[in-house]
Parts: structure tokens; C-alpha cells; sequence
């Protein structure tokens, strides 16, 4: 609460302000494309008929998106009145992006090619989803230790790399498919979000820009209209249900499940904490419990209504606060989103709208989560944000090259290690480096950024944790087992070894160093120190702590 409040006179807290319009335009067709290319693959690939797709899936994706965005708004606007702000800005939330496609192609399209059954494939992705958000709400009471303890570098540096590979590189190459419609709306984008500038009757900017692509795409002939006529025949409402039988046939056969649902579901809350971190640094101090809490009940509530697709808490959020977006245009684009659902719209709205004017906007959130890593960290850990930035693109690079042989007829075992190396692919390296691309991000980045604060041994704990992952094949590896990956595990424990060396060296250099001309220190570049100096309060909490200031930069910084 300010100054000025008092109890009988709370803060006035707006439902609505301009700059809502623009994020809820931008944040509802990113979530849009999302929901019409996941439609695309149960459609096209796992081949699940058009009735339950529409019928079934897409309704329950709709309760998930209300369920997340009425939360998500519910948190903002207890934060803006506990801080007495109006500025504060809601966390974006949809069905995760990465987890759209491992679904299909990893557990629901081998059942399908096996067994020519789509209910069964089906079945499966349920059963993982749900495994998954298990896994989450676990993660939700772990995640604040690993938020405190890792430093900010690692945390935006991983964030970017998901932006830059996952988030940016497939919009921009569908940009340049039809750059006639694309890049006309992407400037109208990059003028209003990055420049001063209003546009004509302080039209949203977001709107505009979908309005001018639009046009440019139906007047070049870029669109069909008896697609048009054929899609609207399929509007109709469908309202979810629970199905716990069809849950249940896919948890019948859970032990393949786990080798993809551990390391991802740890992927959703490690990227809902970097996410948490983001808006932090935008100005937003989220409760990580909360928020991840609300993914993962998402998903378990989504699975047993049977949606096969876990949502997640979005990247993107100091994006949508830099476009003016507050407290309700997450709710907004979220209850508007799950209508489309509940009345079959999707299909009819793929034949209106041309897609290359929709991805600009994805590309724009790639954009701003790319640059904040290095805006928002000191300049001597750009290499650390680097460095989490690699294992993200290997990942992203690792599924082209798997994708390009698939659709070949063939694979990188059939084709050889000998003639990929003779094309110039290091495939298997990459594969290796791609594996858990945001928890191997994530150490490191902490490990370099440790060493460049001279905290030897906080790098050397980190190195060791890489070890342990890496032998379990959380971490650069293709499979989750014991010793799946030992020689990254030797790798790891050879370099904690030495940082844990240097570490010792450093202390008893210090000792023997005269007495610093400071009273005192909190910590030593030696010591092991907390990346954050406070942990998140407990969901429960009504009224939690403000957050310090550090925001995730090391304690020796």
C-alpha cells in the first residue's frame, strides 16, 4: 500500500487501462497460432478425428487457459494493491509451445504408427500431460530453492536461448514464406513498441498491425474464401467432460511415459522459474509457488478432461508490460480464447486470418526476451548468458536435423555417424549438448557466472549437480536411466574437482591477505552465497514480502 492510502480509503485499481488492448491483441493471437497449429497436428498427424478434436481437446484447453489467466489476474492485482503500484503487469499464460510438438511426435505418433489406433495414441498423451503436471506442482515447492541459490545470468541467459531458437527461428522463416504480408506488419510492431511514437486515433498496435497483414494478404489472393464457407460449417458448442476411463487406459502403461515426463515436467517449472525471474526484473515480484502451482494443476485438471497438451506460464511478460498491458488483458485474451474453444471457431479463423500476419508478433517477444538478458545482467556476465543460450539452440538444431531425416524416410541411425560427419554435422555432440537444454543452461550459466565472480566454489557445487544430472541423462542426454551418461558425468566431476581446488586456493589466500579496510563483508568471492537473498513467501501467505532488489545477481557481485 503508498503512503497516501489508508484502509477506508483503498487504491483505485483500474479493470482496464489503453495499454491492456495492445498486450490483449498480441498475447490472444500468440496464443491463437498456438492453439491452431496444436489442432493442425491431432488433425494431421496423430489423425484423432476432427469431432474430438474440436469436440473434446480444444473445450479443454479452454478450461485450462481460464484456469491459469483468472489466477494469474487474481495474483496481479493483489501484488499491484499490496505495492500500492498501478503498474503492474499479469503473467502471460497458454498451452506450452515445446510441449505441443514432443507430444505429438515423441509419445502419441509411435503409439499411433504401432497400434493405427489415434484413440490409444490419444490416451497416451493424456497420461503424460498428467504426469507432467504432477511433476510441476512438485517442482513448485522445490523451484524457489534452485530460484535463490542460481544466478540471474543463467536464469534470463537459458530464457533467452528458448527465445531466440523455439520462439523466434520458426516465426521469422515463416515471415520470409510471404514477407509481402509479414514485414509490413512487423514494422508497424517495432514502430509502435519501440519508438515513442502513437499511431492514428491511438489504434492498438496489435490491431493495426493484424488489420493492415489482413488486408495486404486477402487482397493479394493470399486467402481462400470458400475455405472460409467450408469452416464455418464446423462451428458448433461443445462443452468438456470428465473422463477419468480415458485417463486411466493411458496411466495403464506409464513406465515408457517417464523418460520424457520427468525431464520435461522438470523443464516446466525450471522455465516457469526463469520466467518468475523475467518479470522480477521487469519490475513484477511474483510468488514462484503460485504461479507454478497454476501450471501444474492446469495440466492435471486438463488431462482428465482430455486435453493431451500442458499449458505453462508464458515468456513474454516484460514484452507485454513494455506494450502497456496490466492486470486483465491476460484475463481477457484467456476468456476470449477459451469461447473460440467452447464454440469450435479455430477452424474458422485459420481461414480468415493469414498467418504471416500473426507471427511477427511472436517474433517481437523474441526480440525483447533475447535483448533483456543482456540489458538487465552486469556486463561481466554476458558470457554466462551466452553460454545458457547454447544448449537451447543445439536442442532447436537437433530437432531439424531430426525432423529433416524423418521426413526423408529415414534416421540418423540408419543414415550413419560416418556419412552426418561427412556432411559436416556433428550430430551427436549436438544431440548431446541439446539434451535438457534448460536445466543444462541453467548450470552452465551459473557455472561461468560463478567463475567470473571468482566464487569458485559455488561453481564447483554447480558442477558437481551437472554431474549428478548428466549421470542420469537429465542433462545431455537422449534417454533418462542410471549412467546414461558418463563420460558428461566425468566431464562435470573432473571440472568441479578443479573449481573446488581453486576454491581452497582462493580461501587461504585470503587469510593470509592483510585485513580489508571495511569493517566487514557479507560474503566472500569464496563463500558459497545465495543468488537471491530471499526466498519466495508460501502460496498461502496473503500478504507476502516484497522480494529484495537483487533479483538473482550473486551475492559476491
Amino acid at each position: 500500500m503508498s503512503t497516501t492510502d489508508t484502509p477506508s480509503q483503498p487504491m483505485k485499481l483500474s479493470w482496464w487501462v489503453s495499454g491492456d488492448t495492445n498486450a490483449f491483441f498480441g498475447l490472444g493471437f500468440n496464443t491463437l497460432v498456438n492453439v491452431l497449429v496444436l489442432s493442425g497436428l491431432c488433425l494431421g498427424v496423430v489423425n484423432i478425428p476432427g469431432a474430438e478434436v474440436f469436440g473434446v481437446i480444444l473445450p479443454a484447453l479452454g478450461v485450462q487457459l481460464l484456469i491459469g489467466n483468472v489466477y494469474y489476474t487474481y495474483l496481479a492485482r493483489r501484488l499491484a494493491r499490496r505495492e500500492g503500484r498501478t503498474d503492474v503487469c499479469a503473467m502471460p499464460y497458454g498451452p506450452s509451445v515445446p510441449h505441443m510438438f514432443i507430444v505429438v511426435f515423441v509419445i502419441m505418433l509411435p503409439i499411433y504408427l504401432q497400434t493405427r489406433d489415434p484413440i490409444a495414441a490419444w490416451a497416451a498423451g493424456l497420461a503424460w500431460s498428467f504426469i507432467i503436471g504432477i511433476i510441476v506442482l512438485v517442482g513448485a515447492f522445490v523451484g524457489p530453492f534452485i530460484r535463490r541459490y542460481t544466478p540471474q545470468a543463467a536464469m534470463l541467459g537459458t530464457l533467452a536461448g528458448i527465445s531466440i531458437a523455439f520462439i523466434s527461428m520458426r516465426p521469422a522463416a515463416q515471415m520470409w514464406e510471404a514477407l509481402w504480408i509479414a514485414l509490413p506488419v512487423m514494422v508497424i510492431i517495432l514502430i509502435g513498441f519501440f519508438t515513442d511514437l502513437k499511431l492514428p486515433g491511438n489504434i492498438p498496435v496489435g490491431l493495426a498491425a493484424l488489420l493492415v497483414g489482413t488486408a495486404i494478404g486477402w487482397i493479394g489472393g493470399y486467402m481462400s474464401a470458400p475455405d472460409v464457407v467450408s469452416a464455418a460449417k464446423d462451428v458448433a458448442l461443445s462443452l468438456p467432460t470428465l473422463d477419468f476411463a480415458r485417463l486411466g487406459d493411458g496411466l495403464a502403461d506409464v513406465a515408457p511415459l517417464l523418460a520424457t515426463a520427468i525431464p520435461l515436467g522438470i523443464y516446466n517449472f525450471t522455465e516457469g522459474m526463469t520466467n518468475v525471474e523475467s518479470a522480477a526484473v521487469a519490475g513484477d515480484e511474483y510468488n514462484l509457488r503460485a504461479i507454478l502451482a497454476a501450471d501444474g494443476i492446469g495440466a492435471v485438471v486438463g488431462s482428465c478432461l482430455g486435453c493431451p497438451f500442458p499449458p505453462a506460464v508464458y515468456i513474454g511478460h516484460p514484452g507485454w508490460k513494455a506494450a502497456g498491458g496490466r492486470t486483465t488483458y491476460s484475463l481477457a485474451s484467456g476468456v476470449v480464447i477459451a469461447l473460440m474453444c467452447f464454440l469450435g471457431l479455430f477452424g474458422l479463423l485459420g481461414a480468415l486470418l493469414p498467418l504471416p500476419a500473426i507471427v511477427p508478433i511472436l517474433l517481437y517477444i523474441g526480440l525483447l526476451i533475447g535483448a533483456q538478458a543482456f540489458q538487465e545482467v552486469p556486463k561481466r556476465h554476458a558470457v554466462a548468458v551466452v553460454v545458457a543460450i547454447i544448449p537451447n539452440i543445439a536442442s532447436w538444431a537437433a530437432g531439424l536435423m531430426n525432423n529433416a531425416l524423418s521426413a526423408a524416410g529415414t534416421s540418423p541411425s540408419q543414415v550413419g555417424e560416418e556419412a552426418l560427419t561427412g556432411a559436416g554435422l556433428v550430430y551427436h555432440g549436438t544431440v548431446l549438448l541439446g539434451g535438457g537444454a534448460i536445466l543444462a543452461g541453467l548450470v552452465l550459466g551459473s557455472i561461468v557466472a560463478f567463475i567470473v565472480d571468482k566464487n569458485f566454489v559455488a561453481a564447483g557445487i554447480y558442477s558437481l549437480a551437472g554431474a549428478a544430472l548428466g549421470f542420469v541423462g537429465l542433462i545431455h542426454a537422449e534417454s533418462v536411466g542410471w549412467n546414461v551418461g558418463g563420460q558428461i558425468a566425468l566431464g562435470y566431476l573432473f571440472a568441479g574437482v578443479i573449481l573446488l581446488v581453486f576454491g581452497l586456493v582462493a580461501r587461504r589466500a585470503r587469510r593470509k591477505a592483510p585485513a580489508p579496510d571495511t569493517p566487514h563483508a557479507d560474503t566472500t568471492p569464496g563463500d558459497v552465497a545465495p543468488a537471491r537473498t530471499a526466498e519466495d513467501e508460501p502460496v498461502a501467505d496473503p500478504a507476502p514480502a516484497v522480494a529484495p532488489t537483487t533479483h538473482g545477481k550473486p551475492a559476491t557481485a
